[in-house]
C-alpha cells in the first residue's frame, strides 16, 4: 500500500515551487501525494510560540480539507504553516511524520521528523533532525526542460546565438532596487553581452520597479532580444529561457530565481550590486559560488562552466525515503 502524503500550500508561489520539487522527487510507486492549498486569516501573523500545535492562523474553510485519515507524511515550506504541520502529528497521535522546509521559527524544533534549511541559515538552528542544503529545493529537472526547450523552439529561432537568459528581481526586505543598481546591473550585461555575442532572453519582476526598468531597457535597447516584462499578457516564457539559453544571468535578491537558474545546469553568473542584498543573500550568494554551481556577474570573467547541477530536492527527498 502506497504511503499517503500531505503537501501544504498557500498563496507564495516560490515556497510552494519548493515543496512541490521535493514531492516531485519522491517515488510515485511507493507515495500518494494529496495537495492541500490553504488561505491564513489575521492570526497567521502571530508568532508561531503563541500558535503552538492549532489551525488558529488558517481560515475556517481551509481548515475542513484537514481531516482523517491523516496522512503518512504532511510537508510544507512556509513558518506560518508549521503550528499547522504540529497539529496534524498531534491528532495523528504522532503516527504522521511531518518535514519542514525553511527555518519553521523557534518553538516546537523538536516535534519534527526532519527540518531542512538551506546553508546560509545554518546559524539559526541545529539538531539531530536538521538537514543542510545549498540553496533551496526547486522543481526544475531534465525532463520539463526538453519539454519547455521543444515548445519555445520557434520563439527564439530567428535570435542569434549564443542566448542569454537574464532574468532581474528587485526590491528586496525594505531595500528599494535603486537606479543606481539597475544602470550597473545593465551595464554589466552589456559588457558581457559585448564579449560573448548573440542575444538576451530578458524577463523582470514586479520588485523591479517602472524607473529601473527603464533605465535597463534603454541601455540594452540595441542588443537583440525578446522581452518578456512586467504586466505583460502575453505567455510566460521563464521555462523556455531556463532551457534555451546558452547562459543565465540573474540577480542575487531571489533564492528560488537563482536556485532555478542552477538547477539548469547553464553556466550562471549573478549580480549583487551595491549595498542591496541582506546579508543573508550575500551569504547565500557565496555558497552558491564557492559550491562551484554560479559565478559572480561583477568579477567580468566569462569563462565560467558549472562543476555539478544543483538540486536540493533530491537530497531532502532521499531523507524522506530513509524514515
Amino acid at each position: 500500500m502506497k504511503k499517503k502524503v500531505w503537501i501544504l500550500t498557500d498563496s507564495r508561489a516560490g515556497s510552494n515551487n519548493q515543496i512541490k520539487g521535493v514531492a516531485d522527487f519522491l517515488d510515485k510507486e511507493k507515495y500518494e501525494i494529496e495537495e492541500k492549498s490553504l488561505e491564513y486569516n489575521v492570526f497567521s501573523k502571530l508568532p508561531n510560540c503563541l500558535q503552538g500545535r492549532s489551525l488558529i492562523g488558517i481560515k475556517q474553510e481551509s481548515r475542513t480539507k484537514l481531516k482523517q485519515p491523516y496522512p503518512d507524511i504532511a510537508m510544507a515550506a512556509s513558518r506560518r504553516l508549521s503550528p499547522v504541520l504540529r497539529w496534524i502529528k498531534k491528532q495523528s497521535s504522532g503516527k504522521c511524520k511531518i518535514i519542514q522546509l525553511l527555518y519553521p521559527g523557534f518553538s516546537g524544533h523538536q516535534e519534527f521528523d526532519i527540518i531542512a534549511v538551506p546553508e546560509h541559515d545554518r546559524a539559526k538552528i541545529s539538531g539531530a533532525n536538521i538537514i543542510y542544503t545549498t540553496g533551496s529545493p526547486h522543481r526544475i529537472s531534465k525532463e520539463k526542460l526538453a519539454q519547455a526547450k521543444q515548445e519555445w523552439l520557434n520563439a527564439f529561432s530567428d535570435l542569434p546565438r549564443p542566448l542569454t537568459a537574464v532574468i532581474i528581481g528587485g526590491k528586496i526586505k525594505g531595500k528599494g532596487f535603486t537606479l543606481e543598481n539597475a544602470i550597473d546591473f545593465a551595464q554589466h550585461i552589456k559588457h558581457f553581452h559585448n564579449k560573448i555575442g548573440g542575444s538576451l532572453l530578458i524577463t523582470d519582476s514586479r520588485r523591479t520597479g517602472a524607473q529601473a526598468e527603464k533605465q535597463m531597457m534603454e541601455i540594452l535597447k540595441d542588443i537583440p532580444s525578446y522581452k518578456y516584462l512586467w504586466g505583460s499578457t502575453e505567455q510566460n516564457p521563464y521555462m523556455g529561457y531556463l532551457a534555451s539559453s546558452d547562459y543565465i544571468i540573474v540577480s542575487g535578491d531571489s533564492v528560488s530565481m537563482c536556485c532555478e537558474a542552477c538547477g539548469s545546469g547553464k553556466p550562471v553568473y549573478i549580480y549583487q550590486g551595491k549595498n542591496w542584498l541582506t546579508p543573508k543573500h550575500r551569504r547565500f550568494v557565496k555558497s552558491l559560488c564557492e559550491s562551484g554551481y554560479a559565478n559572480l556577474l561583477e568579477k567580468g570573467e566569462y569563462d565560467f562552466h558549472p562543476q555539478k547541477t544543483l538540486n536540493p530536492a533530491t537530497t531532502i527527498a532521499e531523507a524522506i525515503e530513509k524514515l
